[in-house]
């Protein structure tokens, strides 16, 4: 650095330099003043970066006012006969304390934005401390010399009670902030170090008459401006936090109360040199009692630490070392009271993707390394206020406070990115991928458990988005676009009775006898009306309230079918989700329900689309054989949609399968349709199956599905899914007509089925 140049072509010519004014013109004025210049310069670019912006501007400025001291006394003091001290020039030295004293500040206040109580009692014990050591060394001499010299002496006080000021103020900071590694904090205490020195021993000089310009002395202030510049040219942003005890501000490190205790010891020893001389034996008791209470001070602090390090480990992920749930949640308390539609708090949730495969193929180990891995590289996208934790399993989540749906959005994006790099995981190289939902508050979440939920909403819908992130917009109509309200009301309503089922009946194409009904959910939302499985299977599924509407409709489906069985025996089909289709404890559970109702098995159906058993097929497979050997059937949903892998198909355990409605629509009118149509039942009957086919609307439909082989047809051509009352009297004029038709009415011209 320029700076520290100049201090070396300085530094070389101490003592040695030649005679000359012209010399003493480049030597004194121009390559000494360079180094203040040079030092100021830097801290006013050191100014423009954020962060300690009136550090930089108050040190620079206390630069200034040094340089034109510097220029006054060495251009007009020293080239008077008998240069006069004081002199305007020590006016400009003395004014210079005043905003380093204020940058000194600035910078505490900028990595320590809440003072806390322990923290300004540290501050003022470091402050009197040093006063109190300064001025016993300091202040007596400087005293006794004011009968020789009034102004001389006045002024060396001044210095010395500036000096004192500063030193109270370099403690001080010290006290509050800790001892630390930080390189910018190191730099200026040694500035300010090395200016205290050259003051002190200037005063002396200076009173006695003796001080030589250009000396030796004088590298303590351009070496006071070297490190000033230095620091602030390897200054960084102040993070804000103080490292002075976390997010919870408690002062449990040994480097916060090092200072403090420091400065009481050596206070102990001032108080027993001024009281040694009037009672030795009080001064000495009077020493005990305080260094009692010291050591009782030091047993509380161990007592306190101990119990903040449990705190601490309470807050904090076993696995990966990061806070967990509840600091995440402790720490969203604060911020969310605090948001503002100016200034709002964003929460990122993730969860990995393809994390499963790694436990199943390489073990809970190697799944375990993967997760340690998250938090490093995450860490290099997040900034100093930014939190991440881990909330349970492969789920993280990112705290991001002042920051709106933008911001957030962009980091998410980040660290998406980061998460498709590879990770190595004992010695493999390994791809996983990332859901990251994003919410904001306090619009349109008002509180923290709001935040998640809507977080959670949005992360689920990123799992179907190309890109993997998913931003939590409510509709601002309202109704059935918000799902978080919906999902909300869905717990509700599994609790009070609010769903019911419609049943749609199936018919044999062969001779129109009712085959079968399937029991769609339905729900009688108090505000919205009747919603359909479009609005409420969503919800349901983002919040994890598959398993439980499965088991209500499952109820209510055969509470239905009581009311025509035996007398007709019609079976009722009802749907099964993905947790249900894996829960070895299934099968037992149907049973039991059937024999609650007094049904037998062959009553009762079970739906499953293929795509339901990808997660565990081995096990989806023992399932669906156990309910088959208990006599209740199987039928796959929805085939021709999903994975529809014939080798799937042929380890199935199944009755039936269902024909999907995209398959069926344009059957009679597109050869290809109608040649896959008839393809899929000549495969499904060699296979010993019975095929469904859905979404029938007309009657030319039913007609070529029958030509083809089909064996029942289910649509609104046959009938709408309706209340269990009205199927109930459809199913009772069904059975009194003779020679019923497949077809009863003609379709209602472009309506198409519903869902």
């Amino acid at each position: 650095m320029l700076a520290a140049v100049c201090l070396g072509l300085f530094a070389t010519g101490v003592g040695t330099r030649p005679a000359g004014t012209g010399w003493a013109l480049t030597y004194d004025v121009v390559l000494y003043n360079a180094v203040y210049v040079l030092a100021a310069v830097g801290c006013f670019a050191a100014a423009r970066r954020p962060g300690d912006r009136v550090t930089w501007l108050a040190m620079g400025l206390g630069l200034v006012l040094s340089t034109s001291g510097n220029l006054v006394y060495s251009l007009v003091i020293a080239e008077l006969p008998d240069p006069p001290y004081p002199s305007v020039a020590d006016a400009l030295y003395l004014a210079s304390f005043v905003p380093t004293c204020v940058g000194l500040v600035a910078f505490v206040r900028a990595r320590v934005p809440r003072l806390r109580p322990a923290m300004v009692l540290d501050g003022l014990v470091g402050a009197l401390g040093a006063t109190a050591i300064a001025a016993t060394i300091l202040l007596g001499p400087e005293t006794h010399a004011l009968g020789e010299d009034a102004a001389a002496a006045a002024v060396g006080l001044f210095y010395t009670v500036a000096d004192m000021v500063l030193l109270a103020l370099f403690v001080a900071a010290g006290a509050v902030l800790g001892l630390r590694r930080e390189i910018t904090l190191v730099l200026l205490m040694a500035g300010v170090a090395s200016t205290l020195v050259g003051d002190l021993v200037y005063s002396r000089l200076a009173t006695l008459g003796i001080y030589v310009e250009g000396g030796a002395l004088d590298l303590t202030w351009l070496l006071h401006a070297t490190l000033i510049a230095q620091a602030a040219h390897r200054s960084r942003p102040a993070r804000g936090d103080g490292h002075a005890g976390g997010h919870s501000g408690v002062r449990t490190g040994w480097r916060h109360i090092a200072i403090p205790l420091g400065l009481n010891v050596a206070c102990i020893a001032v108080l027993l040199i001024q009281s040694m001389a009037v009672a030795p034996i009080a001064a000495w008791c009077a020493a005990g009692c305080i260094s009692a209470t010291l050591v009782r001070s030091l047993v509380s602090f161990r007592e306190l630490r101990h119990f903040h390090t449990v705190r601490a480990e309470a807050r904090t992920d076993e696995l990966t070392s990061l806070p967990n749930r509840r600091a995440l949640l402790g720490h969203a308390d604060t911020l969310v009271a605090a948001a503002t539609t100016r200034r709002p708090v964003a929460l990122l949730l993730l969860d990995l993707d393809g994390f499963k495969e790694v436990n199943d193929g390489l073990g809970h180990a190697a799944g375990d390394e993967l997760l340690r891995q998250i938090g490093p590289r995450l860490a290099t996208e997040l900034g100093p206020a930014d939190l991440l934790a881990r909330l349970g399993g492969d789920e993280f989540a990112v705290l991001v406070p002042d920051a709106d749906v933008d911001r957030a959005l962009e980091l998410a994006r980040r660290l998406h990115d980061r998460l498709r790099q590879p990770f190595t995981v004992e010695g493999q190289r390994l791809h996983v991928g990332a859901s990251i939902g994003v919410a904001t508050a306090p619009v349109p979440a008002a509180g923290v458990q709001d935040l998640l939920r809507c977080a959670d909403v949005a992360m689920y819908a990123a799992k179907g988005a190309q890109e993997g992130v998913r931003v939590y917009l409510p509709d601002p109509r309202g109704g059935s676009g918000d799902r978080l309200r919906t999902m909300e009301d869905l717990r509700t309503a599994l609790e009070t009775d609010q769903l019911l089922v419609h049943l749609q009946p199936q018919v044999r194409l062969a001779d129109g006898a009712v085959a079968g009904v399937e029991a769609l959910v339905r729900w009688q939302h108090p505000s919205r009306g009747l919603l359909t499985p479009a609005e409420i299977l969503p919800a349901a599924e983002q919040a994890g309230l598959m398993q439980p509407l499965t088991d209500v409709v499952l109820r209510l489906a055969l509470e239905a079918t009581t009311r025509w069985w035996p007398d007709r025996a019609v079976p009722v089909s009802v749907n099964l989700s993905a947790a249900s289709v894996t829960d070895l404890e299934l099968p037992a559970t149907v049973i039991r329900r059937l024999r609650d109702h007094g049904l037998p098995p062959e009553a009762l159906t079970l739906e499953l689309v293929e795509d339901t058993l990808m997660a565990d097929p081995d096990r989806g497979r023992a399932v669906l054989g156990e309910l088959r050997r208990l006599g209740v059937r199987t039928s796959i949903d929805d085939y021709g949609t999903g994975y529809s892998s014939l080798a799937y198909l042929r380890h199935l355990p199944a009755d039936e399968l269902k024909l999907d409605r995209s398959l069926t629509a344009d059957v009679g009118r597109d050869d290809r349709a109608t040649a896959i149509v008839g393809h899929t039942v000549a495969l499904v009957h060699a296979l010993g199956l019975t095929l469904v086919a859905e979404g029938v609307e007309d009657e030319e439909t039913a007609v070529v599905l029958a030509a083809l082989g089909c064996d029942v047809a289910q649509g609104w051509a046959v009938a709408r899914p309706m209340p269990v009352e009205q199927f109930l009297g459809w199913l009772a004029d069904r059975s009194s007509s003779s020679g019923t038709a497949v077809i009863p009415a003609p379709r209602v011209p472009g309506q198409r089925v519903a869902p």
